[in-house]
This record gives structure tokens, sequence and C-alpha cells, in this order.
């Protein structure tokens, strides 16, 4: 197995536990964290095993940091409709 892939299976599962513990800032710092983490490990995680790997990869990683993607989404809306 690539250690890619164990490396994100690894974030994935940080990622779950970090959740799972009360935050009083709803759990804004450990996503600055994980997206820290997470971007090169996602390129390494491409780079080694393919783009298929890495878009399931960016998709499993979306579902876990859903809010700060919703408010991408939402601050992209509003630079495009400027």
């Amino acid at each position: 197995m690539a250690p890619s892939l164990i490396f994100a299976a690894l974030w994935l599962l940080a990622a779950n536990v970090m959740a799972m513990i009360p935050s009083r800032d709803n759990h804004w710092q450990r996503a600055y964290l994980l997206i820290g983490l997470g971007i090169p490990l996602l390129g390494w995680l491409t780079y080694e095993n393919g783009p298929w790997v890495g878009l399931i990869a960016l998709a499993a990683g979306g579902s876990v940091l859903r809010w700060p993607v919703v408010y991408l989404v939402r601050w992209l809306r509003r630079m495009m409709s400027r």
C-alpha cells in the first residue's frame, strides 16, 4: 500500500476524532489545521495514485470539512455576482 494512502487514512481518522471533541470555536481552528495538512497530502496522494484516487480523497475531505466548503462556495458566488 502506498504511504500516501496510509497518511490519507490517518488524516481521515484524525479528522473524525477531532470532530467528536467539543470545541468553543465550532471547530474552526481544527479545520484550519486539517486544511493546511490536507492540501499537500492531497497533492501527494494524487501524484502517487492518480487523479481518480485524488478525486475520491477530495470528496472524502470535502465531506469531513463541509462547512468550510459551504462558505467557500458562498464566497465564490458573491464574487461572481459583482
